[in-house]
């Protein structure tokens, strides 16, 4: 009866460790940045191997997060980003989620790294194919540029009210976004990432329980162009 009663437990233990590792966060951020303003700074920027990428807003990441405004990251070190596992996947990734890293590369590194810091936190949900089609699919259900552009917001260097950037967002998907800001060679500050949270499933949009910091410190940002950008190197 005692070991019974003792196996019990440790299966109830179990369970108890399995539901709070399925549970170990609380949403997504989904995060998409445009390309000319992560060029038009200090940093350096360069093209993939696979050519310039189009003038849209591309993925950076789909970031498991905690309600509280921290984050998990870095889950599980063995756990290995293996491109095999998204072979169908790789002409979709270039097109949709492409590296302006230095030197010019494919792309295989950046998704690693978004595999190694955020998407081992949601294996309990989503294994590595899953994590990256995800992704994919949460881009065609929000085509930032699309819903900006039919507001009358263009990336054409010119400077637009932050609120009416995200007034288009909230009206075209029904959530409101996070917007964050960089800064240029010149000091102006540019429409740079839009973060949309997203269900533990990483299907569904929902509203942030808290939005990111936007660094975003006047109330007129630039959103600046991006065809035509002269590609940067190392030096």
């Amino acid at each position: 009866m005692k070991s019974n009663v003792l196996i019990l437990h440790v299966l109830v233990a179990s369970l108890l460790v399995i539901l709070s590792a399925a549970q170990d966060f609380d949403f997504f951020y989904f995060v998409q940045q445009w390309p000319g303003s992560h060029c038009d700074t200090r940093r350096s920027c360069c093209y993939p191997t696979t050519g310039k990428p189009a003038a849209d807003f591309s993925i950076h990441g789909l970031w498991p997060n905690y309600n509280d405004g921290s984050y998990p990251s870095n889950c599980d070190f063995e756990s290995r980003f293996d491109p095999s596992e998204i072979e169908d996947l790789i002409c979709e990734m270039q097109t949709d989620w492409p590296t302006l890293a230095c030197p010019s590369n494919s792309g295989i590194k950046f998704w690693s790294h978004e595999w190694q810091k955020h998407g081992t936190c949601s294996e309990s949900v989503l294994d590595q194919h899953g994590y990256f089609q995800a992704a994919l699919n949460l881009k065609k259900q929000a085509n930032l540029l699309q819903i900006l552009m039919d507001a009358g917001t263009e990336p054409d260097d010119r400077f637009y009210n932050l609120n009416r950037i995200s007034t288009a967002i909230r009206e075209a998907t029904g959530y409101t976004p996070g917007i964050e800001c960089n800064v240029d060679e010149d000091g102006n500050r540019q429409l740079f990432q839009i973060y949309m949270c997203v269900d533990t499933s990483g299907s569904n949009f929902i509203q942030c329980p808290v939005l990111p910091r936007s660094r975003c410190s006047s109330r007129k940002i630039q959103f600046p162009s991006f065809e035509g950008e002269e590609e940067r190197t190392d030096g």
